[in-house]
């Protein structure tokens, strides 16, 4: 059996690199970084595919197709609303994106102003049906609910009043707030 042979492809210049950065994002938004590392596959290698790239991005951005402020703010609030992360889960995972620190916090900042966490909390619980740790395996099934949730982006307070609020003890310890 022969494997297929991928056609090679023809590196593009700044017109076909910008018509494909379109196209990119007519599919799903994306941010500065995330684009770029696409485009790179298909550019010209070397300073003049550098180049190209610059001049698209900056062309995207003049345009308003483009903006990590306005990635950032979409993603924040589709994340809180539709899968009711916490602040800390969408902090990181729009740091690993590649927005800027200081978008971040904006964005997050503004999202999460006045939300009750506890409240988010139970929704996440609600849309995950998740349940009260009861049984033989109680101190199993609440570990793995702690960690659910702290990897949902609650803080350990939180997830503390969550399982008090069910009735489960819960030993408190320090936690450092990041």
């Amino acid at each position: 059996m022969a494997f297929k042979q991928a056609k090679k492809r023809e590196p593009l210049g700044e017109a076909g690199l910008f018509e494909y950065a379109v196209r990119m994002l007519g599919r799903r938004m994306r941010t500065v970084r995330d684009l770029r590392r696409l485009m790179k596959t298909r550019a010209v290698e070397g300073a003049e595919g550098e180049q190209a790239m610059d001049a698209v991005v900056a062309r995207l951005v003049e345009l308003k197709y483009l903006s990590d402020t306005r990635f950032a703010a979409d993603y924040t609030r589709m994340r809180k609303e539709g899968e009711k992360f916490g602040r800390r889960r969408v902090q990181q995972d729009l740091m690993g994106k590649g927005v800027a620190s200081e978008l971040v916090g904006a964005a997050v900042g503004a999202a999460y102003e006045g939300v009750d966490e506890v409240g988010l909390a139970r929704e996440y619980i609600a849309r995950k049906r998740m349940k009260q740790p009861a049984g033989a395996d109680r101190e199993k099934e609440t570990a793995r609910t702690m960690g659910r949730l702290l990897r949902a982006g609650f803080s350990a307070g939180t997830v503390f009043k969550v399982l008090r609020d069910w009735g489960v003890e819960v030993e408190e310890f320090e936690v450092e707030e990041g």
